[in-house]
């Protein structure tokens, strides 16, 4: 036994948490400290800080080595792996059979301890063993051909068994595990703390919409856990009145039945029996009807776990949702059962069936019987219906389509009008959460609702059935229909009945208002009402409502104000298409969508098409609005600013001039707008190296913008940064830096991790972290920038590359020169093929990579190189600029260095330093 108490965390694979358990007790009973991730950390905490805290903590780590602990999708590998990365002592037992060439090779030469194959005793003292070290015997030595026997004449029944001490338990009625079931790692281990929080019976109800996996995630936990159990009774409770029947069977497997007694006593005196019994679980399938379930729940200190649609259990038992499949477990799902089908394949494939398990087991099926991957995505499109009817899945009752229409017909033949009016209602809605005060608000207008619309109490009424019958999900001020359960319904609705649920749909989407799409206070009620707008049958059916223009007009502004370019541009191509040819090019509200087109396609990094967009609209406007419209200076300000985006500085400047001074006359020096136009004027400036000029006017929009928008409105933190980018160029870095990091904080609280403004903040943080020296800070954000910008934006898009283009700058200066070379060759090639070889980003790019295989004494290189790019920015930019002056500088720093310093004096009409090395380098 060890001297001291040691603290242990407990590393183990989700299906492995039975054998997790069992060490944990075991360690505790010796009087260890131990951390279990299912004992001790709560719902809602963040796992990777609390692993990382454990690891720390810990004076070693058991890790419990399994086929599943080495799974690739297992965080095992990250416990592990951070265990052996800093020489932690880490202690291996082994809980099945496995080959070293089952374990990585960091880990196949450590010595193990087997616990397989033991008996119990025999199991701890090989555990104690493991983490104390082996002791000589104190006493003389058994004779070998003894057998160990537990001591322990009356076990504790909160004591978790050895997993493998015994096989499947005396009593047990449960079919056959299910082959194919994977995911669920998170349910299953809360159901298990949820049946292990008390000494008398627990009653957990596993609650969900048919199709949801309820069953089989009941089914896994059971064989999952057979060890920890004397008695296992799988029940089928869908009728409540047969459960004296079903209890009757189990009270003869176990020999307390009376064949004289009738069913009801006998099944009472089942559950008198199980009042003194340990160690079992009763499984109720099905259930649903709670207060005609209650009366025959048994009591003592067993498990109960029940399934059922119905959400109504409150005082009855704790209940748990289930929900759909998390995206990973789809991925991996589709990927072990349909062969050669790619993540992205598997990703879109998932996103069309809602992630629901049924409906995944059944597209599994029909791809796997010859259809194609791109045939089935467009008949789920086309004939969703007729699809779901399609089923050889052995482990689900009935098909996806079947089980809705068993659903809906019980709902309309028990008497509940207007729940299934409210249920078609809903189908014509997205499959996002629908705000119940969205009904409330309308439900005097609703023609399909049946009823009296002035009753309160209506909507209560009409939900409560649909929760129960497990078609929608309800929540404190929601409701949800999985999106497979409309589109069944809507095949179902009859053409007569379509036009009357379209126009009280149209009521509802009007009657929403979250306020100014600029403002982030009102992005969750866009976010919701714009979930809706968005879903392709809501486009397609109501892109063409005059009463509809105004909310998707903006829907479109509310994704491009949030950093959502993709689904702005998305919407508002399908509503410029539709309103070109039903109200025409000129009209206001398809130039006003061509506006928000434009803007989306630059956002995307697709200046090109951005720009024909903004200055068609431009010219409609002028023509038909005149040139002082406040449409047309919009344009105008979006056509100047685009000149920008794709480096033509000098052409931009006068445009955004004459923007600025009639934006002034119409609309007033403080106008957002107005403010909106000095801002990028600023901007401007400091892109043609008027730096001095650039920091009055941002100082100004700076100070106007705070009293009139405040201090956290995006517009305002767009000013910060710009001015804080102008203090940088002035040499003025602490006050930069000030700045920066005040912006980079409010735009993460205000607009989130991934908004674009807030991983520009970043780029610009990490340049001044790496400036002062704190270089650990600086790589981890721009490398968690690149990281993000590759993922939201895709990697040729101009703020990735300015991202990675600053990333090799930082490489540099840490001397890691040949990553730094490679990403900046990579990003010279892109910005050449994505902005054009003579964008001020491109020469920028060429001027840090003449740098770098300067510092690789490629000296010719460099020159080449420098050349160039010198030419270029003489042309676009002007021989005064400043990048210009410092290509100049550059190139004669390597002249020099080849000896050529009378060409280097020449170009800067001073004698250069042969033994100069450092370099002036302006990253984009």
């Amino acid at each position: 036994m060890a001297d001291t108490t040691q603290r242990f965390f407990v590393s183990y694979a989700g299906p492995d948490r039975a054998w997790a358990e069992w060490v944990g007790w075991q360690l505790k009973q010796a009087g260890h400290q131990i951390e279990l991730d299912r004992w001790d950390w709560h719902t809602g905490d963040d796992f990777v800080r609390r692993m990382n805290l454990a690891l720390e903590r810990a004076d070693a780590m058991v890790a419990l080595f399994s086929t599943n602990y080495f799974a690739a999708e297992r965080w095992t590998r990250e416990e592990w792996s951070a265990r052996v990365a800093v020489r932690g002592r880490l202690v291996p037992v082994a809980i099945e059979p496995l080959a070293d060439a089952d374990i990585p090779a960091l880990l196949a030469g450590r010595l193990r301890k087997d616990l397989h194959g033991l008996d119990e005793a025999a199991a701890t003292a090989a555990l104690l063993e493991a983490v104390n070290g082996p002791t000589p015997p104190a006493s003389p030595v058994a004779f070998p051909g003894a057998t160990s026997a537990n001591s322990e004449a009356e076990p504790d029944p909160q004591r978790p068994r050895l997993p493998s001490s015994v096989g499947l338990p005396v009593v047990w009625n449960v079919r056959r595990r299910n082959p194919d079931f994977s995911g669920r790692e998170a349910d299953i281990g809360r159901l298990r703390t949820g049946l292990l929080s008390g000494h008398q019976a627990v009653v957990q109800a596993l609650h969900g919409m048919g199709g949801i996996g309820k069953t089989q995630v009941a089914l896994e936990y059971a064989h999952r856990f057979a060890s920890q159990y004397d008695l296992v009774w799988w029940v089928d409770a869908e009728q409540a009145d047969q459960l004296p029947v079903r209890y009757t069977e189990l009270a003869e497997r176990l020999g307390i039945a009376k064949t004289d007694a009738g069913t009801e006593a006998n099944a009472r005196a089942l559950r008198e029996h199980l009042r003194t019994r340990h160690r079992w679980l009763l499984i109720l399938d099905n259930a649903e009807q709670p207060d005609q379930i209650e009366p025959w729940l048994p009591e003592g200190p067993g498990h109960i776990l029940i399934t059922s649609r119905n959400p109504d259990w409150h005082g009855i038992a704790h209940r748990s949702d289930l929900g759909v499949f998390a995206r990973a477990d789809s991925l991996v799902y589709f990927q072990a059962r349909i062969p050669g089908i790619t993540t992205e394949q598997a990703d879109l494939l998932a996103q069309d069936l809602g992630d629901l398990p049924l409906a995944l087991a059944q597209a599994g099926g029909v791809l796997r019987s010859g259809m194609s991957l791109d045939r089935y995505r467009e008949l789920l499109t086309t004939n969703t219906a007729r699809l779901l009817e399609e089923s050889d899945v052995r482990d689900y009752p009935a098909p996806l389509a079947a089980t809705v229409n068993i659903a809906v017909a019980r709902l309309t033949d028990d008497g509940h009008p207007d729940a299934t009016a409210l249920l078609r209602l809903g189908a014509f809605l997205g499959p996002e959460p629908i705000p119940t005060a969205w009904l409330e608000r309308v439900g005097p207008r609703l023609a399909t609702i049946p009823g009296d619309p002035d009753d309160p109490m209506w909507l209560r009424n009409a939900l409560q059935p649909l929760g129960r019958y497990g078609l929608a999900r309800i929540d404190f001020d929601t409701l949800q229909i999985h999106r497979l359960t409309q589109a069944i319904l809507r095949a179902q609705t009859s053409p007569d009945l379509t036009p009357a649920i379209c126009d009280d749909v149209a009521a509802v989407l009007v009657a929403v208002s979250p306020g100014d799409a600029r403002s982030p206070a009102s992005w969750p009620a866009w976010a919701s009402l714009t979930a809706h707008l968005t879903a392709p049958h809501v486009t397609s059916r109501f892109n063409r409502r005059p009463e509809l223009r105004p909310n998707l007009l903006d829907a479109a502004h509310f994704l491009i104000r949030s950093g959502l370019p993709r689904a702005a541009h998305d919407l508002s191509s399908a509503l410029h298409q539709a309103w070109i040819t039903d109200l025409g090019s000129d009209h206001p509200d398809t130039l006003t969508c061509a506006q928000y087109l434009g803007h989306a396609s630059i956002d995307l990094g697709d200046y090109t098409q951005g720009r024909l967009i903004i200055e068609d609209a431009l010219a409609r406007r002028r023509r038909v609005l005149g040139e002082d419209h406040p449409d047309t200076l919009h344009s105008a300000h979006d056509a100047s600013t685009t000149l920008s985006y794709v480096g033509k500085y000098a052409e931009a400047h006068p445009m955004l001039e004459d923007v600025l001074a009639r934006r002034r006359r119409v609309l007033g020096e403080e106008h957002p707008d107005t403010l909106a136009s000095a801002n990028n004027l600023a901007g401007t400036l400091r892109d043609l190296g008027e730096y001095a000029e650039a920091r009055r006017m941002g100082e100004d929009v700076l100070v106007r913008r705070r009293r009139i928008l405040g201090e956290d409105h995006p517009d305002t933190l767009t000013s910060a940064i710009g001015l804080a980018n102008t203090l940088r160029s002035l040499g003025q870095n602490a006050e930069a830096y000030s700045i920066t990091k005040d912006t980079f904080v409010r735009r993460r609280r205000v607009l989130g991790g991934d908004h674009p403004e807030t991983l520009a903040a970043a780029v610009n943080l990490a340049r001044h972290l790496g400036d002062s020296g704190q270089h650990a800070e600086a790589r981890r954000m721009i490398e968690d920038v690149v990281a993000r910008h590759h993922r939201i934006l895709g990697e040729d898009h101009p703020s990735t590359l300015a991202s990675a283009s600053n990333f090799a700058g930082f490489l540099q200066h840490l001397g890691e020169y040949a990553e730094a070379h490679r990403i900046g060759e990579d990003v010279l090639v892109r910005r050449r093929r994505v902005l054009g070889e003579d964008h001020p980003d491109t020469l920028a790019s060429a001027n840090n990579l003449a740098t770098l295989l300067h510092a690789l004494r490629r000296y010719p290189e460099a020159a080449e190189l420098f050349k160039d790019a010198r030419l270029r920015f003489i042309r676009v930019l002007g021989a005064q600029h400043p990048e210009t002056k410092l290509t100049t500088e550059n190139l004669a720093v390597s002249l020099t260095a080849m000896g050529r310093a009378h060409e280097a004096q020449q170009l800067t009409g001073r004698k250069m330093n042969k033994g100069k090395r450092r370099f002036g380098r302006k990253r984009r």
